[in-house]
């Protein structure tokens, strides 16, 4: 079932991609042939308008079929009979319309459990936070030229900029302060379960094969509630606690389906090099008015869009793995664990968690929509650019042959990245 819900996801966000590229086109004059929910055989359909509307056997995507879109055909009521200039406006209807429903899905989302501001939780004893006067309740605003309205812009600058001085301004009661810190180089031997947890809470979303969470019975969904009888409130806690036990066996108790569970379990000792700040960042979510839902609805947007660019740079920088990109099926993948994680809390935390998905999905298939790569619509735009340019369009031939190696390309990258999702599910 989880599954199921996550491709209807996915599948709605790819229609209301469509859907932006048929309003655009309909309002311009073009013939939209037909308009499809689904993929594969069609199942019902009837027509209207000279278009024919369809449901396909697969409910999976959609499309917008229009009169000329492919072919060199300038008949009236065709895609290239249009000006160049409508023409490009309905290339990026898609994408534009993605990002409007990653905002419209941000107001429902901030609107009801608020934001996640930068605020530190507390500060270790001795570290480069507290030697740089930072402490618990200090709301971080900026570093260096990056304005950080929410967790995500401070963890996006930590993982692009490693290591680097951070020039923090930071507000403590309503005044703004600025500070210089250091990360500390440790090299060291560090103690690891093997799980990945969400940010906000310490909830395990993953558990990596053939390692000792595994061994000891942990599921995806437990939440840890305390260590060795320490209390455990927020994510950040949990690593402080599993190291400083060292290879001793450890006493987890956790929360599963509702009920306590005591698990034991050794952590495996493994060697790294890192960078060390000192400080464990608050996962409390702040509400806001009306307006600032709205001007924070914008900014969330924004920061999705640029995280996939810079999620971008640092594949290229090699600061990500390859292994770490996802396709369909590891977004589907992604999406059915977080409605397996969420369920014990309840149908609305599941929407919830599943809205907020979605506004990370459609903002990344709108920009990705956007890149100047063949047989995209970014690839389109940049053909409509040029003719915009030399006021006459590139031969239809060439346009074809580009966007046909940009197919070929984009589906031999899409069998490699669909492999490996695959493989990391077994």
């Amino acid at each position: 079932m989880k599954y199921v819900i996550a491709f209807l996801v996915l599948s709605v966000i790819i229609i209301v991609h469509e859907l932006g590229h048929f309003i655009v086109a309909k309002a311009s004059g073009v013939t939209v042939t037909e308009f499809s929910l689904g993929m594969g055989p069609r199942l019902l359909k009837f027509k209207r308008k000279g278009t024919m509307y369809s449901i396909k056997l697969f409910l999976f995507g959609g499309s917008c079929q229009m009169l000329g879109e492919d072919e060199d055909n300038s008949s009236d009521g065709s895609f290239n009979s249009k000006s160049v200039w409508k023409r490009m406006a309905i290339v990026v209807a898609g994408p534009l319309f993605n990002f409007i429903l990653a905002f419209v899905l941000s107001v429902i989302i901030l609107g009801k459990i608020g934001y996640d501001p930068c605020v530190v939780y507390s500060v270790d004893e001795g570290s480069a936070a507290e030697q740089a006067g930072l402490e618990a309740g200090d709301r971080i605003v900026k570093i260096d030229r990056t304005k950080v309205n929410f967790y995500g812009d401070y963890s996006l600058w930590l993982a692009e900029n490693e290591g680097e001085v951070m020039h923090i301004t930071y507000v403590r009661d309503g005044a703004r302060h600025e500070t210089t810190l250091i990360p500390e180089y440790v090299d060291e031997d560090v103690y690891q379960m093997g799980v990945l947890m969400d940010r906000d809470n310490p909830v395990i979303s993953s558990v990596s094969k053939d390692s000792p969470a595994e061994s000891a019975g942990i599921k995806s969904g437990d939440k840890i509630l305390s260590i060795n009888g320490t209390a455990v409130s927020v994510t950040d806690e949990v690593s402080p606690l599993v190291n400083a036990s060292g290879d001793s066996e450890l006493t987890l108790v956790v929360e599963r389906d509702g009920s306590e569970v005591t698990i034991k379990i050794t952590p495996n000792k493994v060697h790294q090099a890192y960078y060390n700040i000192g400080m464990v960042m608050s996962a409390a979510r702040e509400k806001l008015s009306p307006a600032g839902t709205i001007s924070y609805s914008f900014k969330n947007v924004g920061y999705w869009i640029k995280a996939v660019f810079k999620s971008f740079k640092l594949l290229f920088t090699g600061k990500v793995s390859a292994n770490d990109v996802s396709g369909p099926v590891g977004i589907v993948s992604a999406i059915g664990n977080v409605v397996t994680e969420s369920k014990s809390d309840g149908v609305l935390y599941v929407i919830l968690n599943l809205i907020n998905w979605s506004v990370m999905i459609s903002a990344n298939l709108g920009v990705m929509n956007l890149l100047p790569i063949p047989a995209l619509d970014g690839g389109r735009l940049v053909f409509l650019i040029i003719e915009a340019i030399r006021r006459k369009p590139v031969p239809r031939e060439k346009e074809g042959m580009v966007h046909f190696i940009g197919i070929v390309l984009l589906m031999v990258l899409m069998v490699v990245i669909m492999a490996n999702d695959i493989r990391k599910l077994f």
